[in-house]
This record gives C-alpha cells, structure tokens and sequence, in this order.
C-alpha cells in the first residue's frame, strides 16, 4: 500500500492538498486528471516511489488503493503496473495482482557490474562535458558529504552519495546512460545502506569519491572513468561479501566463509 504523504509532488497542484473552501463556497469533488496524460504521471510517481523506497521489495501493489492515492483511474494504474513490470521493478501475477520485485544478492552484484560500466561511461562524459558552475556544484555535495562522515551521519553521507552521482550524471549529457542507470539503482533500494554500514567502508567511499571528483575538475575522461569503475568495483566487492556473511550466519553448515 502506498503510504499517505510518500509522494512528493512538490508545488500544489490539481489534485493536490488544498486549502479548505472559504465560508458560504461550496467543496466540489477534485476532477481526476486526463487519462492520456496522468497515465505517465501515475507511472513515473509509482517509479519515483519503488526508487526511493517508499514502496519497498515485496509489497502488494493494490490498484484501488493506489488509484484512490494518485487520483486516477483503475485503468491508467493497470497501464502504469505493466509499464514497471517491464522495467523489471514489478511483478504481475495473473488472478494475485502485482508486487515490488525483490532483488537477490546475486542479481544485485551483476547489477552494480552494469552499473559499473555505465557510470564509468558518465564520468568520463562528465570531465569532458561538466560546466565549471557543475564542477562547483559536484564539489560541494562532497564537501557536504564530508561533513556528514565527520558527524557520523551514514543516513545523510548515503543520501549525499546518490546526489553525487547524480550531479555527475546529470553533467555528462548522456540521456541513454542516465535512463539505463536510473532503472538499474530503482532495483537496488533494498541494499543501498547496506555497504555503508561496513566498518571502515564510509571513509574508503569518501576517498574514492573524492578521486572521482578531482578527475572530473581536472578534465581527464581517463582518469574519471577509472575512478568510477574502482569505486562501484568496491561497492561491489563488498556487498558480494556482506550477501555471503549472511548466507553463513542463516547456515553455517553451507562451508561458505566471507572473501
């Protein structure tokens, strides 16, 4: 169920929250949107909500409840379900309705491999394309995510991570890449505080970042491709050994050790 006040729709707009009606004016129902158009509003919100987390692996994705939340039709929250299943981030069920995937740790790990690729793809892009008021910008989520590890503040480094990211992304002027990884980290909700929590891990991320950031102010695509690659192979490495330390603990008679 999509929990009341989890969507963000920024501004008000029709269809949002509104101030009560003045006295003596009569409250008139809210009309639901156009169909035509709310169909990619309702599918993009529903993304936007598996992606933040706010719908988390597992969950039921009940049509009535969900229309009622996005006010739209049954029918345009059926076309947004499909939409999400073939992005991979939803399971349709024929007569049991839909739910968000859950990912293995085994897909995870061959997630971040591709994610590897193609935000090694952007960084270069980004040294090569990044605008010196997007190089300012790029430094300052770090300087910020600095200040968080130095506060202890793992949920607020972890949310500047994905802001990093994005910042590079957004700088590197490659659309294909940017929607490629945007479906790929909706699918990964579930591990992404995960490798933080390794002792020792934030500081080790905090380096690597930092390299791929003065590889971008510097203009080197080689270097920042590099860099971008050595991370995430991190990032990687350590949810593959994380995913294997709980297999352990959950059978430790499987003969399987953390790497």
């Amino acid at each position: 169920m999509l929990r009341a006040g989890k969507i963000d729709r920024g501004t008000p707009a029709a269809g949002d929250e509104q101030p009560p009606p003045a006295a003596g004016q009569q409250a008139t129902t809210t009309p639901r949107r156009r169909a035509a158009s709310s169909a990619d509003e309702a599918y993009e919100e529903l993304r936007q909500a598996i992606h933040r987390g706010d719908l988390m692996p597992n969950e039921r994705l009940i049509e009535v409840e969900l229309a009622s939340r996005l006010q739209v039709s049954r029918g345009v929250v059926r076309t947004a379900l499909v939409r999400l299943g073939q992005d991979g981030l939803v399971v349709l069920t024929p007569n049991r309705g839909a739910h968000v995937r859950l990912v293995s740790e085994e897909e995870a790990v061959e997630i971040l491999q591709v994610r590897a690729v193609l935000e090694a793809l952007t960084a270069r892009q980004a040294a090569s394309n990044a605008t010196a008021r997007e190089v300012t910008e790029i430094r300052a989520v770090l300087d910020r995510m600095a200040q968080r590890l130095d506060s202890d503040d793992l949920l607020g480094y972890s949310e500047g991570n994905a802001n990093l990211h994005a910042a590079i992304i957004a700088a590197a002027r490659h659309d294909t890449a940017a929607k490629l990884i945007a479906g790929l980290r909706g699918q990964l909700v579930r591990f992404q505080y995960r490798t933080i929590l390794v002792p020792g891990r934030a500081a080790q991320s905090l380096d690597e970042h930092a390299a791929i950031v003065e590889a971008i102010a510097a203009r080197d695509p080689d270097a920042a491709e590099v860099a971008m690659r050595r991370h995430l192979g991190h990032v990687e490495s350590t949810l593959a050994d994380t995913a294997t330390a709980i297999r352990h603990r959950a059978d430790p008679s499987d003969g399987t050790h953390p790497a």
